[in-house]
């Protein structure tokens, strides 16, 4: 019986499919519960603590203000489900905090966010190739001293290894799509701000990266399209199996995909 195609893709929608089809399909198009993580949840509370900052004027951008946003953001964070949901013990929470400090602390060793002029902050942009609807939220679109666009993107994982870069920095070239087809405009360069390390990896859009970019996402929706009409996802065993929260209905270890609306079953009691 066919499955009913996704709304829309986004980049992690694009990763996730590339990454392991089973996977899409659990979240995208069967939309299945998944449990908060602190990796995820640490990541969603220092973005909005640098999105405080940059609502700041520029003299105003110092470390001390942005722990001041970062205490803001623990507090509009306090109730959320995303937060609440990982059951964090007094000293867990410290440790958390400690983390998102570290990270917003890192950030200042990478850029000085008073030469910074942004012009979008959680800038979500959408627009339509074919059939499919194309959308993602920009952290920060940036005009730089020639008054050229720029796409920033704050990591807080790992720097990713040498054969992993071009696949990260291929999310912010579909921000750089998103920004031509949206406003007319190419960026001058798209940059990803690692946070943990402190490290940016730095990339300049051209026509034919644009190009590819579309040609693979185009693909990527012809292979969504055809695995939703034969109802053919298949599983793709590798590392990130051990982060996967859907291993347990995964035929590659032995599960019944059939069995994962256990947990809409489970989240609906």
């Amino acid at each position: 019986m066919p499955l009913p195609l996704p709304t829309s893709l986004s980049p992690s929608k694009v990763a996730s499919f590339k990454d392991c089809a089973l996977a899409f399909r659990f979240s995208a198009i069967d939309r299945l519960p998944e449990p908060p993580s602190p990796w995820a949840t640490r990541g969603t509370l220092v973005h909005r603590a640098l999105e405080l900052l940059f609502c700041e004027e520029p003299e105003r951008r110092s470390i001390d203000t942005a722990l001041d946003c970062l205490a803001r953001a623990r507090v509009e964070m306090a109730d959320d489900p995303e937060f609440v949901g990982l059951g964090l013990d007094a000293d867990a929470e410290a440790a958390f905090a400690a983390e998102a400090e570290g990270h917003v602390r890192r950030y200042f060793q990478i850029e000085d966010p008073r030469a910074v002029h942004p012009i979008g902050l959680e800038l979500r942009l959408e627009a339509t190739v074919g059939s499919l609807t194309l959308r993602g939220v920009i952290d920060r679109l940036d005009l730089d001293a020639d008054g050229e666009l720029v796409v920033t993107d704050y990591k807080t994982g790992k720097v990713p290894g040498v054969n992993y870069e071009q696949s990260r920095l291929g999310g912010v070239h579909f921000y750089a799509f998103l920004c031509e087809q949206v406003l007319g405009r190419r960026p001058a360069r798209v940059q990803l701000l690692y946070l943990q390390e402190p490290v940016a990896i730095i990339a300049t859009p051209t026509e034919q990266s644009i190009r590819g970019l579309r040609q693979r996402t185009e693909a990527i929706w012809k292979a969504v399209e055809t695995a939703c009409g034969r109802d053919d996802f298949r599983p793709r065993p590798s590392r990130l199996c051990d982060y996967c929260n859907f291993q347990a209905y995964c035929p590659a270890f032995g599960g019944d995909p059939a069995r994962a609306t256990e947990l809409l079953t489970a989240a609906s009691a």
